[in-house]
């Protein structure tokens, strides 16, 4: 226990160069992806960036058999031509054929490795010594980076976020109503082509760190986990950023503290977790959140059923003295299992809205309001369906049935008012408005409002 908090500290300390080094590369390189991957992923494009990767490969080798050494900038610029070239392929392929994104990213992808892949053979069979770990470009190396490659790498990044800032505006418009643009005089074809720049130099910057497999997933990860927390694009953007340097700091932290394992693939999988973690816990679109909304809903679903069993009961015996019943009764009055009429009586007590007695269930006066209110909804939205959507008299109960949970007071109100405040449903029932709910539930005669 001792050693890791050792290396920890060391860790965190930032003392050792190569740790630095990795540890300074990894955030910009997450930040950037995790940027750019951001408009990727809302244009439906997620695996450009995976085709660009693999498109770069070419331009590193190229780069290298015309330097002779691997200069960071050089091999930059390199794979810049070569990816911005497989995207003017991919560009071409679906402009100009029948073929779909997804078929053009895939020759693409596959053409250009093959050639990025021939050309580091040709290059390993030459018996240059300079061309040591070039072939880390395939899966990453990030122990790799040198305080030259951190400086190129922060230019870009600096670069990538300037340009971003300045045009966020236009890549909102362009990202999400391409048209409204355009009628709004914007150059779309030139934003298209700093997008996808910027996209080409966030692909670029993270090869070395976690090579051409896996630098897809660092734009779409960070982009995607960003995307369960936030509506707003600059909030996603943000956060992408920023989960993109977290996965690259615990990537590398997790890699100092196993040596054998290398930091690329660390990184992909911290980046991993976060999704995981978002996927699951987002307080809207989470798993989690999702799940408890849908025991939300039925547990409502059960107890309205259980109160419009109530209300018709007790209009169905005016004449009864008997206003307690036992479970088996509500659940064949509301068709809900003995197991679900127990529960959703017991949730009813409560909220006070029922009462147990010797004989049975029983509604307080506040349990009959609310069984009004959930039959006065389900009525009037019948009203609404054969008024405005001219549904058959058959049909209207099942449809109301789905619909009535959804109602909200503001929703009833509108009904009220849209449909003139109706006396009776398309069956000739009486639609309760503010009743004396004692006297309703026994069968009296329905109070209506002055």
């Amino acid at each position: 226990m001792g050693d890791y908090w050792e290396l920890t500290l060391r860790f965190i300390s930032l003392a050792d160069a190569n740790v630095r080094n990795v540890v300074i590369g990894s955030i910009l390189l997450g930040s950037a992806g995790g940027a750019m991957g951001s408009f990727a992923l809302l244009q439906k494009k997620a695996l450009l960036g995976d085709a660009l990767a693999h498109a770069a490969l070419p331009g590193v080798c190229l780069a290298f058999m015309v330097v002779g050494s691997k200069d960071a900038f050089a091999l930059l610029i390199g794979a810049t031509v070569t990816a911005w070239l497989g995207s003017g392929v991919i560009n071409y392929i679906t402009r100009r054929s029948r073929l779909k994104l997804d078929a053009a990213l895939a020759l693409t992808l596959s053409v250009f490795f093959g050639i990025g892949v021939a050309l580091l053979t040709i290059i390993q069979r030459s018996g240059s010594g300079n061309q040591s770990g070039l072939d880390k470009f395939i899966f990453g190396q990030a122990a790799s980076i040198l305080e030259d490659d951190l400086i190129v790498l922060a230019v870009v990044t600096a670069i990538i976020f300037v340009v971003l800032g300045l045009l966020f505006k236009e890549f909102k418009l362009l990202t999400f109503d391409s048209l409204f643009a355009g009628s709004l005089g914007r150059p779309l074809g030139l934003l298209q082509f700093i997008m996808t720049t910027l996209l080409v130099f966030a692909v670029i910057i993270g090869l070395q760190a976690v090579g051409v497999v896996l630098m897809a997933a660092m734009l779409v990860m960070p982009a995607a986990a960003a995307r369960q927390w936030t509506n707003s694009l600059r909030s996603m953007v943000i956060l992408s950023a920023l989960i993109g340097a977290i996965s690259g700091v615990t990537g590398s932290y997790v890699s100092f503290l196993a040596p054998h394992f290398p930091t690329g693939p660390w990184i992909v999988v911290m980046a991993g977790l976060i999704f995981l973690l978002s996927l699951v816990l987002a307080p809207e679109r989470g798993l989690l959140a999702q799940l408890i909304r849908r025991i939300s809903a039925r547990r409502k679903i059960i107890l309205d059923h259980l109160l419009k069993a109530f209300y018709a009961i007790g209009a169905e015996t005016p004449h009864s003295s008997q206003l307690a019943y036992p479970v088996a009764t509500m659940s064949e009055r509301s068709r809900l299992s003995v197991r679900d009429s127990e529960r959703g009586l017991r949730a009813l007590k409560s909220k006070g809205m029922v009462s147990r007695t010797v004989d049975g269930w029983t509604l307080t006066a506040s349990g009959a309001e609310s069984a009004e209110r959930v039959v006065r909804r389900h009525r009037l939205w019948e009203v609404y369906l054969r008024n405005y959507l001219g549904l058959a008299a058959d049909h209207l109960h099942r449809d109301a049935d789905e619909l009535e949970h959804l109602i909200t007071p503001e929703m009833e109100r509108s009904l009220q008012l849209e449909l003139n405040r109706p006396e009776y449903d398309p069956h000739k029932k009486v639609i309760p408005y503010q009743t004396t709910p004692s006297k309703n539930l026994r069968g009296e005669k329905t109070s209506r409002e002055s």
